[in-house]
C-alpha cells in the first residue's frame, strides 16, 4: 500500500442523491481515512443502483469507491471503478488523472499514457499529470534495460498479509526487524483503513550456521493493540525509533514517531519523540544516520515542497536543528521511507518523480557542492507497484531487503531480497498450477535461435534454473504429466553485463475444471465486457500451445433466479466465449460450450481458502450453505460461484 501509517485525507464531492444512512456512513468512513471499510460500504450502495435513472448516482459512488481502492493500493479495482465513474458521467475533473495513475500502477503503460494525455489536454499545466506521463513513457525503456540486481520474494519472512519496511539491527546482519499485519499480531481488531489486523514489529534472526529462522514478535512491551511499525535504530542498537498511529473517534488518523529502549533482547513501552508542537501534521518513517547524529523522517508539516517531504532533526542538539532536505530531494509529490546508507548516500521512495508506478526507490548521492544527484534504481528494484523501505546488509555487500506490493492485486506488501551478483546470465523461476501449488518434476525445455537446446527437470518445489547467453532469443516450454503445456519467449540482454531473468509457468490441469479468471459480462446479459480481453487472449494462447486438446467451456451462475433462467443465461455466456475463441482462429470442433446455471456449486480449493479464509477447503457452496452465512460472506460465496471455467475433454485431437 502506498502510504504506510501516513494517510492522506482528501475531499470528495458530496453525493446528495441516493441518500440514506449507509451513504452517510461511507462518507464519514472515507473522511476518517477508513478506506477499507468505506470501500465495502460504497460497493454495497453501488450494487444497489441498477436503474437507468440512477446512472449518475452510480457513477458518483463508483468515483468514491475508486478513491478508496487507490488508497488501498488495489490498482486493478481502482482502474475499473474510475472507468465506471467516467462512463456513468461522474462530474469530477480529476477522475481521468486518477484513472491514468491507477493504470500506471497496474503496469498498463499504453492506456495510462493515453489517459494522461487526455487529462493534460484539459489541464496542460498540471505537474502531477506531466510527471506521471513522463514516468509511463520511460517505464517501457526501464523495463527493457534492467539492472544487474537480482530480486526475489523472501519466502520465510512473508505472510499472507502485508509485510514491509525491513531494517537490520547491529553490524553483523543477523537480525532483521520489519512491520507485519499477519494473523498472529497482537490485538483482535482489524484496521478500518486496510481491513487487515493492525501492524506490529517482528524480528527474524539467523542461527549459528547463518540461516534465517522463523520470525517472531519483538520481545517486551513494544507491540500493543494499536498500530506500530517502520523502525530504525541508533548505531549502538539500544534505541529504536518507530512510527505509531494515533486513532481518535471521529477524527482522521495521524502518525507520530516514538522511541523504545532495549534491555537485552526486550524492548520497553514506546515513548513519544517530540519534533514540533504541531499536532495536526504526521511524522513517520524514522531513519537514523549512520553516525547517530541525525534523524531523517517524512512529514506533511507546513514549509515543505508539497505532499510528504523528507526532513531531518539533530538528535544531539534538537532545538533549532529541524530542516527540510530541499528541492533537490523533495517534490510536490510524496517523499517517504528514507534510509541513510552513509552520510552522503540517501535512499528513499517517492511518487513525485517519473517512475514505473506508485512509489519507486531512488538513490541520492550528495555532490561536493552540497546538492544531491538523484537517480531511479530501475528494474527489477522498482515495479509498477509500490517499492519502498530498503535496507542494506551492514557487512557492506551490495545486498539487502526491501518491500513491494508488486503482483498483489489485494494491495498487500511483501518483503524481497536484492543482490548485485557476480556477472552471469541465468533464467530461473517456478512451475505452479492454477491453485498456486508447485508442480513437481516438470520438464522445461529452452531453445535459442543460436541453435542451443537445453532440457531440465524442475525440482520438487517447482523451481528451475538455466544458464543463458547474451543477445539470444529463447523459446521456453514447460510441461508435466496431467497438465497442459505453457510457453514463454524472451531475448536476453545484449549489454556487456550479466543478469538474471525470472520466468514463471502456470500450468492448467487436464483432470479437473480450471477457472478462467477475469471474464466479465454485462449485468444480466451474455455480452463480454472489454476488460475480459486479456483473460480470453490468454485462453487462446493456451489452446494454441496445446493443439491436440479439446475442451468444454462452461459458464456457471450464482443461486439467484430460476433454474431455467440461469441455464439459459449461462449457456449464452458460454457461447459468447466460444465465439471469441473461434474468431481468434481456434477450430470450432475443439470447443464445446456448456451452461450449467447454478447446478454445480463451487467446491472451495486450497487457493480459494487462502483468498477467502472464512471458507474451509472442501466446502461446497450450495444455496443451503450460503443462506447460513452473513450478508458479506454470502456476497463472497455468490461471487465464487459466478465463474467461467474449462475442462479438458481429450488430448488426441487430429493425432490419428
Amino acid at each position: 500500500m502506498t502510504k504506510k501509517f501516513i494517510i492522506i485525507i482528501i475531499g470528495l464531492l458530496c453525493l446528495t442523491a441516493c441518500g440514506g444512512a449507509k451513504l452517510s456512513v461511507a462518507d464519514e468512513q472515507m473522511q476518517r481515512g477508513e478506506f477499507y471499510d468505506a470501500s465495502r460500504t460504497y460497493r454495497k450502495i453501488y450494487n444497489r443502483l441498477t436503474k437507468r435513472e440512477e446512472r449518475l448516482q452510480r457513477g458518483e459512488v463508483a468515483l468514491k469507491m475508486a478513491e478508496c481502492y487507490r488508497r488501498l493500493g488495489q490498482d486493478a479495482r481502482a482502474s475499473a471503478a474510475y472507468q465506471n465513474a467516467i462512463r456513468y458521467g461522474a462530474a469530477d475533473s480529476m477522475a481521468t488523472l486518477r484513472l491514468a495513475q491507477s493504470l500506471h500502477a497496474e503496469g498498463k503503460y499504453a492506456p495510462a499514457i493515453n489517459a494522461y494525455k487526455e487529462f493534460l489536454a484539459l489541464a496542460p499545466d498540471n505537474q502531477e499529470a506531466a510527471t506521471g506521463l513522463a514516468g509511463a513513457e520511460q517505464a517501457r525503456q526501464l523495463r527493457e534495460q534492467p539492472t544487474r540486481y537480482v530480486v526475489r520474494q523472501h519466502k520465510l519472512v512473508n505472510s499472507r498479509r502485508s509485510d514491509y519496511a525491513p531494517m537490520f539491527l547491529g553490524a553483523d546482519g543477523d537480525q532483521l526487524f520489519y512491520t507485519t499485519t499477519n494473523e498472529k499480531v497482537k490485538g483482535d481488531n482489524r484496521s478500518e483503513i486496510t481491513g487487515t489486523k493492525k501492524p506490529d514489529i517482528w524480528v527474524m534472526r539467523k542461527n549459528e550456521q547463518g540461516q534465517w529462522q522463523k520470525p517472531e514478535s519483538a520481545e517486551g512491551e513494544l507491540n500493543t493493540e494499536v498500530e506500530e511499525g517502520i523502525c530504525s535504530f541508533s548505531p549502538d542498537g539500544q534505541t529504536m525509533y518507530l512510527t505509531r498511529a494515533r486513532r481518535e473517534p471521529n477524527a482522521s488518523t495521524t502518525v507520530e514517531i516514538f522511541t523504545s529502549q532495549r534491555s537485552d533482547a526486550s524492548w520497553s513501552a514506546p515513548q513519544k519523540f517530540e519534533i514540533t508542537a504541531d499536532t495536526l501534521s504526521s511524522y513517520g518513517h524514522p531513519a537514523v544516520s549512520p553516525d547517530g547524529n541525525w534523524l531523517y523522517f517524512s512529514s506533511d508539516m507546513p514549509g515543505g515542497q508539497g505532499g510528504y517531504d523528507l526532513w531531518r532533526i539533530n538528535l544531539k542538539e534538537r532545538a533549532g536543528s529541524l530542516e527540510n532536505l530541499g528541492e533537490f530531494i523533495n517534490t510536490p509529490g510524496n517523499e517517504q521511507f528514507p534510509y541513510m546508507r552513509t552520510d552522503s548516500l540517501l535512499y528513499f521512495s517517492t511518487d513525485g518523480r517519473p517512475g514505473l508506478g506508485g512509489l519507486d526507490i531512488f538513490r541520492a548521492q550528495m555532490t561536493p557542492s552540497g546538492a544531491w544527484r538523484v537517480e531511479n534504481m530501475g528494474v527489477p528494484m522498482n515495479s509498477a507497484g509500490d517499492d519502498f523501505g530498503i535496507t542494506f546488509d551492514p557487512t557492506g555487500s551490495e545486498r539487502g531487503f526491501f518491500s513491494s506490493s508488486r503482483g498483489d492485486a489485494r494491495g498487500y506488501d511483501h518483503i524481497y531480497t536484492f543482490e548485485l551478483p557476480d556477472l552471469q546470465i541465468w533464467i530461473s523461476g517456478w512451475v505452479i498450477d492454477r491453485d498456486e501449488e508447485p508442480v513437481a518434476n516438470a520438464i522445461i525445455r529452452i531453445v535459442g535461435n543460436d541453435g542451443s537446446n537445453q532440457k531440465a527437470i524442475g525440482k520438487d518445489d517447482g523451481s528451475f534454473r538455466f544458464p543463458l547467453q547474451r543477445g539470444v532469443s529463447y523459446t521456453m516450454l514447460a510441461g508435466a504429466k496431467g497438465y497442459l503445456n505453457a510457453r514463454q519467449e524472451f531475448t536476453s540482454d545484449t549489454a556487456e553485463e550479466d543478469a538474471e531473468y525470472g520466468v514463471d509457468f502456470i500450468l492448467a490441469s487436464i483432470n479437473k475444471p480450471v477457472v478462467v479468471e477475469n471474464i466479465f459480462y454485462d449485468f444480466d446479459k451474455a455480452t463480454l465486457r472489454p476488460e475480459s480481453k486479456d483473460a480470453l487472449d490468454e485462453m487462446v494462447k493456451i489452446l494454441r500451445e496445446n493443439p491436440n486438446v479439446t475442451i468444454e467451456m462452461a459458464s456457471h451462475t450464482d443461486r439467484w433466479g430460476s433454474d431455467e433462467y440461469n441455464l439459459k443465461l449461462s449457456g449464452r455466456r458460454a457461447d459468447s466465449v466460444i465465439n471469441y475463441l473461434i474468431a481468434a482462429g481456434i477450430e470450432p470442433d475443439r470447443l464445446q460450450p456448456q451452461g450449467y446455471g447454478k447446478s454445480r456449486p463451487k467446491v472451495i480449493t486450497k487457493k480459494l481458502a487462502r483468498e477467502f479464509p472464512q471458507f474451509e477447503e472442501g466446502t461446497e457452496l450450495t444455496p443451503e450453505f450460503i443462506e447460513t452465512l452473513s450478508e458479506e460472506d454470502q456476497d463472497a460465496a455468490d461471487q465464487i460461484n459466478r465463474r467461467t471455467e474449462f475442462q479438458v475433454l481429450s488430448i488426441d485431437y487430429k493425432m490419428l
